[in-house]
């Protein structure tokens, strides 16, 4: 029985290799479809808010179809499911440019988007309905009172609630594994394998990101303590 000895790990240089190439992949994934999903909750809540039914129903239906169907099985879906029907020439050219992580990062994305979307709708409804009113009166459009006005003041409210899905979006990056993308779990399952020192490499990703994920904490807390500042009289 081997004793406990975690620079077993940190001082091979191969593992060292590993252990860099995996959190360098949990961050492109974790940072992409962050992103994407960011980008996409603004769009979903814009359109939810239009006086269409029909465009309300739908965005509805994603946000429910995502809240719902677990984040494994979605990424399984996009990797081994929606990938086969794409074209021949671009499923070739997916292959030579890491088609693991790129449906990783829109499985990821498209998941959180309805997460993001419903925080915004929260901080959204914060708001006064006199704030709109009063950016239509001085000249706003529709747009231009979201984008100038209103959102600003969203993304204030719903920035607690942003924060701590940001951090699940980061831990859940973890899930690409099941597609094999080589990230930061991946490469401690490697090491573990080769090195038979169970203990010390999953205490090593612990540490990570438990690292990590405080690291986003106190980003938004730093950002609320701004926000704060700059909001205040």
């Amino acid at each position: 029985m081997k004793g406990f000895d975690l620079f077993a790990i940190l001082l091979n240089a191969e593992f060292g290799r590993m252990l860099l190439h995996g959190v360098q992949m949990t961050l492109v994934i974790a940072l992409g479809s962050w992103l994407l999903a960011m980008t996409l909750a603004v769009v979903l809540l814009v359109v939810r808010l239009t006086p269409s039914r029909l465009a309300q129903r739908a965005v509805m239906g994603y946000i429910s179809y995502h809240r719902n169907v677990p984040t494994l099985v979605q990424l399984m879906l996009w990797y081994f499911g929606i990938a086969s029907l794409l074209p021949g020439a671009v499923q070739a050219w997916l292959s030579e440019h890491s088609a693991e992580a790129v449906f990783a990062i829109i499985g990821l994305g498209l998941c959180q988007a309805a997460y993001f979307s419903e925080d915004l709708r929260s901080g959204l409804r914060a708001i006064p309905t006199g704030q709109g009113e009063a950016a239509r009166a001085l000249g706003h459009s529709y747009l231009g009172a979201m984008r100038h006005v209103l959102m600003p003041q969203a993304v204030r409210h719903a920035l607690p609630a942003l924060v701590n899905h940001s951090v699940s979006l980061f831990k859940n990056s973890s899930l690409a594994m099941a597609i094999g993308v080589a990230e930061l779990t991946h490469a401690v399952k490697e090491i573990e394998n080769q090195s038979f020192r169970a203990f010390e490499t999953y205490l090593l990703a612990t540490v990570l990101y438990l690292a990590f994920s405080l690291l986003i904490m106190a980003g938004g807390a730093w950002l609320a303590r701004r926000q704060r500042i700059a909001g205040a009289r």
